[in-house]
């Protein structure tokens, strides 16, 4: 049954339904006509650009430029590096006919571009001289998936794929992990508001072609968990597949050190289980498209015009806001719609409050509303969007903490990785573990070292945390 309050399927009763319903209500996708595809409506794609905004910035800072590769793949590119080709054929797009014509060769939809990507870095490549070679593209890629979601799998998303090319494999080491923690888990905790863990996948649930993926795994709102961002070491697999080598120092011919590295639209998804409740979306204001709404309670000429002033002081304060004078609408009904929106503060004004020269302020993470003066308006706002990340991360981390258990064997793990995150030595798991947990529908989301750190040392030492995942 829906809410009384909120109009929305309570998330402790059903899960999977409450989140499309905050989908729908908030006006973030729909699907589209061809199965497994979305539209990204204008609220849910402004959440993305910001996201985009928050990640470029530090992909740039971290060194990388900006390039673009082709949508279509010749399907030879990937058949180079076998273990590759071999760990997306199940998802592949190809294009057969075009033109009217049956083609020569068939072009695969690209499912990630390693390849055609590799096939320029050959040519670009010749001298030390010429390394690092640092790029990422913004693009979209299309993975024939069978059980799809918006925003968290469907056949075709948006993302950003970072590739790079080293002299040796201690800087492509290094780079991997400055990605890790620079760009994805400093996003994800700083702008988003989700805690993280990060550590590096097993060998079966690595990238296709990888030596080693490091990941950042965050717990979403009914305990399951969700990759947030991975980041790859190739490192000279696709080199010796592609031919990628250099003249060093010493005029030696060497093969390059690689990486690559990649986030999506899954991370709206992220911050709708991460942070939404039986209200709806609960949005950092990193990533709200408008900060603050400023709400216009009834039809009035100098309510209307204190609500237009109030938004343009905000505004003058470097705060995205807009404002809600759509008076034929009840005010009830568009107090619901913001807060499915999760615009993280709302200013409610009316007659009686600026004949008391106040205006109700409305925090979205909490609920809580208080009359507060005209005057103090733009620094009380201030003041709360500024404590609003971190309210979300504490109560994300204390659920977390809440929902993570330490156990000693697998079928531990089995029956708390059922409603969470269950940490044990990864010792006693293994292959044959793996393959237990699997058939519960649990995986390994990462190994760690035994303070939580990123796993360094030999395999038998490290922690497994292990969970169901989205």
């Amino acid at each position: 049954m829906p809410s009384d309050k909120g109009g929305l399927t309570p998330r402790a009763e059903d899960f999977p339904r409450w989140y499309q319903e905050v989908v729908a209500g908030a006006e973030m996708a729909e699907n589209g006509p061809v199965r497994g595809t979305m539209v990204i409506r204008p609220w849910g794609f402004g959440i993305w650009e910001l996201l985009v905004d928050e990640l470029d910035r530090r992909i740039k800072e971290a060194g990388a430029e900006g390039a673009y590769f082709p949508l279509f793949i010749p399907e030879s590119f990937l058949r180079l590096e076998a273990s590759h080709v071999e760990g997306f054929s199940p998802e592949l797009a190809v294009v057969t006919h075009g033109g009217g014509k049956e083609l020569d060769e068939p072009i695969v939809v690209r499912p990630t571009s390693e390849t055609v990507v590799n096939h320029f870095f050959a040519k670009w490549i010749q001298s030390y001289r010429d390394l690092p070679l640092a790029i990422n593209q913004w693009s979209n890629v299309v993975r024939w998936e069978m059980r799809t979601r918006l925003f968290l799998r469907t056949t075709e998303f948006l993302w950003q794929e970072g590739h790079t090319a080293h002299s040796t494999e201690q800087e492509a080491t290094a780079y991997a992990l400055r990605i890790l923690r620079d760009v994805y888990l400093d996003t994800v905790e700083t702008a988003a508001g989700i805690p993280a863990l990060i550590g590096h996948k097993t060998e079966r649930e690595r990238f296709a072609g990888a030596v080693r993926t490091w990941t950042s795994e965050g717990m979403m709102g009914d305990g399951k968990a969700l990759q947030l961002g991975t980041s790859h070491e190739l490192g000279q697999n696709f080199a010796r597949a592609f031919d990628i080598q250099f003249s060093d120092e010493t005029g030696a011919q060497q093969f390059v050190w690689q990486t690559s590295w990649g986030a999506s639209t899954r991370l709206v998804g992220a911050l709708i289980m991460a942070h939404g409740d039986d209200f709806g979306l609960r949005l950092p204001p990193a990533l709200a498209p408008s900060q603050v709404v400023v709400m216009v309670v009834k039809e009035d000429e100098a309510t209307e015009r204190a609500a237009a002033a109030i938004a343009a002081d905000l505004k003058a304060a470097g705060i995205r806001v807009r404002v809600d004078d759509r008076t034929e609408t009840g005010f009830g009904r568009r107090a619901i719609d913001w807060e499915r929106k999760g615009v993280p503060v709302r200013v409610e004004v009316g007659p009686r409050d600026l004949a008391e020269d106040k205006a109700v302020v409305v925090l979205r993470h909490d609920r809580s509303k208080s009359p507060v003066a005209l005057s103090a308006l733009v620094a009380e706002v201030e003041s709360a969007l500024g404590r609003t990340t971190e309210l979300l991360y504490d109560e994300a981390l204390a659920f977390r903490k809440e929902r993570t258990t330490t156990v000693d064997t697998v079928d531990e793990a089995i029956e708390a990785g059922a409603t969470g995150f269950a940490v044990l030595p990864w010792s006693a798991v293994g292959d044959a573990g793996e393959d237990r947990l699997a058939e519960a529908g649990i995986t390994v989301r990462c190994l760690q070292s035994p303070d939580g750190s990123l796993a360094e040392g030999e395999e038998d030492s490290l922690i497994a945390v292990v969970g169901k995942a989205y």
